[in-house]
């Protein structure tokens, strides 16, 4: 009877481990080491016998060197160097793959593969690089800015290009416009907009408070020109930078691309406070939405009539096509319409197949809108259209508008959203065929071309949008055959002899670790490593339930929801919202918010039911879910999480009377917009690092979404949240770092002075003088995270 009691109590003392170590924001808030450190950074041997990883099973300072020995499934340490001298030598072949050249210290190697044998081509104080055969087996490299061919045959080294710096005159076929100097008119509609919005500013006369204007640069354009004493005549660089230097494999084109950097731009300034110094200190950082952009001009230069010509980009078709949201501002639609202006496009570097006889060059239009794959003639420099991309949004998704890769010399292959989901296609260029590979409500996430060019290798997440698995497809088409099995995300590093699979695996409370396993279906999947530490595994930490609800609009919405085993009283809920946007975290494999995950579950622990929801944007939906906020962030984004509480309400018991929501980020611009225009809904919330005007905000990112603020204002006054404070009810809690280079500190400060004017005082604001926008100390995320406990605590249970 006394040993039943005994075991009883035992049993008792395993289920509840975690009582025993109650999670605390100090505890998960340490130097994450404290959890174990997963492996990281496969690479395999040459010989596909072994892998190499970083890891720190005993952590220490960092990360050391480790292999994982194939034959027998046994990890030791390594050597420093060992996986570089283990690694696969990456020559470029010739056509039958019996020679390779290699770059070493600036100069160029042939190595005769059969025999080892190496030659060293050049050796001189300048850089050769970017070497390359021929298809009739001569081979060509670059020298400083200028292409050079070697016959092996003869020993000749002819100079193919001459390219040089200098004032050129204008090419006849190329278009080019140069940037007024002095205020441009993205400048006038910030300094009016700070004016509109802070009576300070009015006090003081409407003073810029935008930055330093950065020195104007002058930069010339290509041209030809003539020089008696020289057989190739020179070709104008001015004061552009060029890229992309490449000769075609027959030889007689060279192909690069040349820059022209925007001017009359203002970069932005961040203060550092706490430097080394004791002075304050400026760091230079990015321009706003809405600058002007660096032009990307692409070239051909014919070797036999030595001519060069600039792609002409007016022969694209819809390359004057103006976007669907001009015709809500009539005086802009009538005045673009007048002018009828070829868009701006960045074309790529000319791509050529194995042997020359076909080229193809791809374009991204500056407003994002278009992607065209074309087919060009080098010797005329006609375009012919392959495929266009055309969304009226923008231009997105996993693989999508990335240059073609070709399989032999008719076939190449590329991703498209043209179905809704980035599938995969080939297009034949002899035979005009295209051919879809893939289809379904799923997406193709990463393409590989096996070496033999017969197989692609895939990575999807056809199963479910939460799970990925490493596929095989033949490139004529056909079954994509499913290789892993583990449900979970399964990051796939291939053998080099293709036989093999690395899997970086994780599940929803497991972190990453190897596995190793045959490149087969059915293959078992063999653990590795082991890399938690015994303190994080004495936790029971949760499998989120995993559910999907509609939304208002019928679309299926995923979420993650972290039950309260002992619901408080007042049955309080959090929402969490994850950052950037465009990015999936509800899914069965690690979240890279770890800490959130972990106050997740220490949140539950203490009575709250908590969801963090992949809102309208998110990755891993197709384009519909990436593309649902266009023109409107702070939209469907936020119903979504209003949504997804009815859900609780109903179905998980909640209180819809104690919400509240944090996030950083993305996150922390929803958490502003849900206090402001879902105070109903929300009572109580931290922003972390938010942006709190969009208008503040990068191009990239926010271009893509909102266009620009001078051509589209309208958009930007319903997605920023500086527009909305006067309607600020429930508590609010801002927190950001002052040296934050993303998201800049003045957006912070900028609502701070919104509030102040319109005397709110249900606001609080914690500052943290050494964090950029990622925090790296273990005392700033510690106080973070105590701070927004407290305000959970003493809001949403009260």
């Amino acid at each position: 009877m006394k040993k039943l009691s005994f075991l009883f109590f035992l049993a008792a003392f395993t289920a509840n481990a975690q009582d025993l170590a109650p999670l605390t924001v100090q505890k998960i808030m340490r130097d994450p080491k404290w959890m174990g450190t997963s492996p990281e950074d496969y690479r395999w041997s040459a010989d596909s016998k072994t892998v190499f990883f970083n890891w720190n099973p005993e952590n220490k300072d960092k990360a050391q060197p480790y292999k994982l020995i194939v034959a027998n499934q046994q990890i030791a340490k390594a050597e420093k160097e060992e996986a570089e001298k283990s690694a696969a030598i990456n020559y470029v072949y010739n056509k039958d793959k019996s020679l390779g050249l290699l770059e070493k210290n600036g100069d160029i190697y042939l190595t005769h593969l059969k025999s080892k044998k190496e030659t060293r081509l050049t050796n001189t104080l300048d850089r050769e690089s970017n070497a390359k055969f021929l298809y009739n087996n001569n081979i060509v490299f670059q020298r400083l800015d200028n292409i050079y061919q070697l016959n092996l045959a003869t020993g000749e080294l002819k100079q193919l290009t001459n390219f040089v710096k200098g004032k050129p005159e204008v090419l006849p076929s190329a278009t080019r416009t140069t940037a007024k100097q002095g205020t441009s008119a993205q400048d006038l509609w910030l300094k009016n907009d700070q004016t509109t919005l802070f009576d300070i500013i009015k006090k003081k006369n409407a003073e810029e408070i935008n930055g330093r204007m950065t020195g104007p640069r002058r930069f010339g354009m290509q041209t030809t020109g003539n020089t008696a004493a020289r057989t190739i005549k020179p070709i104008a660089l001015g004061d552009d930078f060029m890229i992309g230097l490449t000769v075609s494999p027959d030889g007689k084109y060279v192909s690069y691309r040349t820059i022209k950097q925007a001017v009359g731009n203002k970069n932005t300034i961040v203060p550092n406070y706490v430097t080394a110094s004791g002075y304050t200190e400026d760091l230079n950082t990015r321009t706003k939405v809405g600058e002007a952009l660096a032009t990307f001009t692409t070239y051909v230069f014919d070797i036999e009539k030595d001519s060069v010509y600039a792609v002409n980009v007016s022969q694209i078709p819809g390359i004057k096509d103006l976007p669907d949201y001009v015709k809500d501002y009539p005086k802009q639609l009538e005045e673009r319409t007048k002018k009828n202006e070829d868009r701006k496009v960045n074309l790529s570097v000319v791509n050529w197949n194995e042997t020359g006889s076909f080229a193809v060059v791809s374009g991204r239009s500056q407003d994002n809108k278009d992607f065209w794959i074309l087919k060009l003639d080098p010797s005329t420099g006609k375009l012919d259209l392959i495929d266009r991309q055309r969304d009226e949004a923008w231009i997105g998704g996993p693989g999508i508008a990335r240059d073609v890769r070709w399989i032999d010399h008719q076939r190449f292959y590329f991703q498209s959203e043209a179905t809704g989901y980035s599938h995969l296609y080939t297009y034949n260029v002899a035979t005009g065929e295209k051919k879809q590979l893939t289809s379904g409500n799923w997406e193709v996430q990463q393409v590989q071309l096996s070496k033999d060019n017969k197989t692609f290798f895939i990575r999807a997440n056809k199963e479910h949008p939460g799970i990925t698995h490493f596929y095989k497809l033949s490139i004529n088409g056909g079954d994509l055959v499913q290789i892993t099995s583990m449900k979970g995300g399964n990051e796939v590093t291939l053998s080099p002899d293709e036989k093999w699979l690395a899997i970086n695996y994780s599940y929803m409370d497991k972190p990453w670790e190897l596995y190793l396993q045959e490149n087969k279906p059915g293959a078992k999947a063999v653990k590795i490593t082991k890399s938690t530490s015994a303190e994080f595994d004495s936790y029971q930490w949760r499998q989120p339930d995993l559910v999907s609800f509609k939304n208002r609009h019928g679309d299926d919405v995923y979420a993650r929801v972290y039950p309260s085993k002992n619901p408080h009283p007042n049955k309080p809920a959090v929402v969490f919202v994850h950052g950037a946007g465009y990015l999936q975290n509800v899914h069965y494999w690690w979240s890279q918010y770890f800490r959130e995950y972990m106050f997740n579950n220490l949140l539950a622990d203490n009575g709250y039911t908590v969801i963090d929801i992949d809102y309208t944007a998110s990755s891993g939906y197709g384009r519909n879910h990436r593309t649902g906020i266009y023109r409107h962030m702070g939209g469907k984004d936020l119903t979504d999480q209003v949504d997804g509480v009815k859900m609780l309400v109903e179905k998980y018991g909640v209180n819809p009377k104690n919400v509240g929501l944090y996030g950083g980020s993305y996150g922390g611009f929803i958490t502003l917009m849900a206090l402001f225009n879902e105070s109903d809904v929300f009572r109580a919330g931290a922003a972390l690092r938010s942006v709190t005007d969009w208008a503040h905000y990068n191009h990239g990112y926010t271009a893509n979404i909102l266009n620009e603020p001078v051509n589209d204002p309208n958009s930007y006054k319903k997605s920023s949240p500086i527009y909305f404070a006067d309607k600020l009810k429930g508590n609010l809690v801002m927190l950001h770092g002052m040296v934050d280079v993303n998201v800049h500190f003045q957006d912070i400060v900028r609502l701070s002075q919104r509030f102040i004017e319109l005397g709110k005082d249900n606001w609080e604001l914690a500052v943290y003088p050494v964090e950029d926008h990622g925090f790296v100390e273990p005392s700033s995320w510690t106080d973070e995270y105590k701070r927004i406990f407290k305000l959970f605590e003493n809001t949403l249970k009260k």
